[in-house]
């Protein structure tokens, strides 16, 4: 998505959802101004998350973050998407 970011983790009990999201941040954000050769600010200051209950459809879930850029328009069929590499279909 070209404005935001959706991603289905497993988090260990060493690293908090708030400590990977910020690594990831860090990671992106440094690859981008390598890349731009200059500071770019890329990400918004906080995130959105929503917890995965014991009942909660694990695939199904999977399956509408891997179908978010068809119904954005960004391709007409998922596999064309780059970026949609997952398991789930």
């Amino acid at each position: 998505m070209p404005d935001h970011w959706h991603g289905l983790v497993e988090l260990s009990d060493v690293e908090t959802l708030s400590m990977l999201v910020a690594r990831v941040k860090s990671v992106s954000a440094s690859a981008v101004k390598h890349a731009a050769g200059r500071g770019v600010s890329i990400w918004a200051n906080g995130f959105h998350d929503r917890a995965m209950r014991r009942d909660d459809d694990l695939v199904g879930v999977a399956r509408y973050i891997v179908t978010n850029p068809l119904r954005a328009g960004l391709c007409k069929r998922v596999g064309d998407y780059p970026f949609w590499d997952a398991k789930w279909l």
